[in-house]
């Protein structure tokens, strides 16, 4: 089979003929329909992911399928089930053997790459928001980076929650992405302030922070007492100071969320979240923005539009 692989940290991906590896207990084999690609690709690529696998690496963290095999002991899923896969790695090759214990059904209705686009950056909302956040209807949720495929799903969950949602971007064009996702309200990072423009709005209860650095400051700044800023990501390069003096005086909360950890830990919560997005999914009330799809011979285009910040919504890649 082919795979979009690195042989090394730091080494360009190329495409490969690999072995496809048998099942072991526990495992399935999977027909790769389509794979979502994400940030965390490229910080795999270039070691700096907080999960190593040793070498070579097939990329792709997110994807989704049907069943070819089932390995000794799975009984959750079966031969030519469709199903969606947080692996970590694995996605972009026209087939692979994951642990069935990470496989999320995909209900009748859901096509193969809205179930691989779903997963993380929905998922990654839903953990957050209902599950870490507490996010309650009638909220202001301020969502910074809302043009991106985490942001945007972060507008659509809040939306759902029943929140009020402040979308925070770079550019008029990208804003009316999130403004048709949800956000009722738009901050334009490029020309605003973002403390002062969520203050004048009346502050915001729970922050979705993707961006990191200054962005995250100002979100800080921005809170109610008893608000509480979610740390996803560090997207500008930053990973910002905390004061917890600060913390103590305006009784806030920093809550990180990390989702390749679930897995590991707490994989029914993850399969929860994914499940509940898929649900909302199937009853059209949600639907990821994908703005690529590319076949697999043209992975390393979509990966350079991560790169360049020139992505809105998800990259798909069908193998």
């Amino acid at each position: 089979m082919r795979a979009y692989q690195i042989e090394d940290y730091g080494a360009e991906p190329r495409l490969s003929d690999i072995r496809l590896p048998p099942c072991a207990p526990g495992q399935v084999q999977l027909r790769i329909a389509a794979c979502a690609l994400n940030f965390a690709d490229l910080l795999m690529i270039e070691g700096r992911y907080q999960e190593r696998p040793e070498p070579p690496v097939t990329l792709g963290m997110e994807l989704a399928g049907r069943i070819e095999a089932v390995g000794a002991e799975v009984t959750e899923v079966s031969v030519g089930q469709a199903v969606a896969v947080y692996a970590g790695h694995g996605g972009l090759a026209e087939a692979g053997v994951f642990d069935a214990a990470r496989c999320t059904p995909v209900p009748d209705g859901i096509d193969l790459q809205t179930a691989a686009a779903l997963q993380i950056a929905h998922g990654t909302g839903h953990l957050a928001l209902a599950r870490r956040a507490r996010l309650q209807p009638g909220e202001t949720l301020l969502v910074l980076g809302a043009a991106g495929g985490v942001g945007l799903a972060a507008v659509e969950i809040g939306r759902l929650i029943g929140a009020r949602v402040i979308a925070a971007a770079r550019g008029a064009d990208r804003l009316r992405v999130a403004e048709t996702a949800g956000a009722s309200h738009l901050i334009d990072t490029a020309t605003q302030d973002i403390r002062d423009a969520v203050k004048a709005l009346g502050g915001a209860d729970v922050a979705y922070d993707t961006v990191g650095g200054d962005a995250f400051t100002a979100a800080f700044r921005s809170l109610n007492p008893e608000g509480r800023l979610l740390s996803i990501g560090f997207a500008s390069g930053t990973v910002p100071p905390i004061k917890a003096n600060h913390l103590l005086v305006k009784n806030i909360d920093v809550i990180g969320l990390n989702l390749a950890g679930y897995p590991h830990f707490n994989p029914a919560a993850l399969r929860d979240s994914i499940a509940q997005v898929f649900d909302w999914a199937r009853a059209g009330k949600l639907s990821p923005h994908i703005g690529h799809r590319l076949p697999l011979d043209r992975a390393a285009e979509g990966l350079a539009l991560l790169r360049g910040r020139q992505a809105t919504g998800k990259i798909v890649v069908t193998p």
